[in-house]
């Protein structure tokens, strides 16, 4: 099925939270970007609820009304929030959805029932045993959805240290970036070639180029 070419539709999973929160600011910036745009905000309740949820807010076991009002209520709050950023000629429309199920399922569902052309949803960032417990919504809408899946999670480069494959920023090269206001993007150590590729860019001239610490520049004999 081809997307919708007179509409661009963006779905937003929400759970409540804060981080949610932020997501669905994102769907709502980023559809004021596009003509004939619409956010669907769908919240899923599990059918295994509990109520021992860590970010939580919308009562267990609530009839279909009552959530469709805190969902209301909730996507107006954040059109309030976001003020001035929203252009109503382009997000022409903010539709709330309530379903029960499986969350990730239920929002990659939507998003096909719509033909939606963007998904964006939260990720808590959880990591070992706590992921393996509680999964990760957003990994499973990401492989579910037949459309971009956009996936907005808190900013903290600084405990990157704690995943394997990724280090934490250089502290001199941050503080480089910062007494220079990105002028200069490098600490004088990675700023040099050394036996180990170290990746980098740089602008020069008004020109954006990339390179690595392997890469030699040669004249053009062309």
């Amino acid at each position: 099925m081809s997307s919708t070419t007179s509409r661009f539709i963006i779905v937003a999973g929400i759970d409540f939270s804060e981080l949610s929160n932020r997501a669905l600011d994102h769907a709502l910036e980023s559809a004021c970007l596009r003509e004939n745009a619409e956010v669907h905000v769908i919240y899923v309740e599990p059918e295994s609820w509990t109520g021992a949820g860590p970010s939580s807010t919308a009562a267990p076991g609530t009839k279909t009304e009552t959530a469709l009002q805190q969902l209301q209520e909730r996507a107006g709050e954040r059109v309030r929030f976001m003020g001035g950023k929203l252009d109503s000629r382009r997000l022409k429309r903010v539709v709330v959805h309530f379903r029960r199920g499986a969350p990730a399922e239920n929002i990659a569902q939507l998003a096909a029932d719509l033909d939606a052309d963007l998904v964006v949803v939260g990720s808590h960032g959880r990591r070992g045993l706590e992921r393996l417990l509680l999964g990760s919504v957003a990994e499973r809408v990401s492989r579910l959805a037949r459309c971009p899946v956009w996936i907005i999670r808190p900013k903290d480069h600084a405990t990157a240290g704690r995943i394997p494959e990724i280090e934490p920023p250089c502290v001199e090269c941050t503080r480089r970036r910062n007494e220079t206001g990105g002028g200069e993007l490098w600490c004088v150590r990675h700023s040099e070639r050394h036996l180990r590729p170290h990746r980098y860019s740089y602008a020069t001239n008004g020109v954006y180029a990339s390179s690595s610490a392997a890469y030699q520049a040669t004249p053009d004999m062309t």
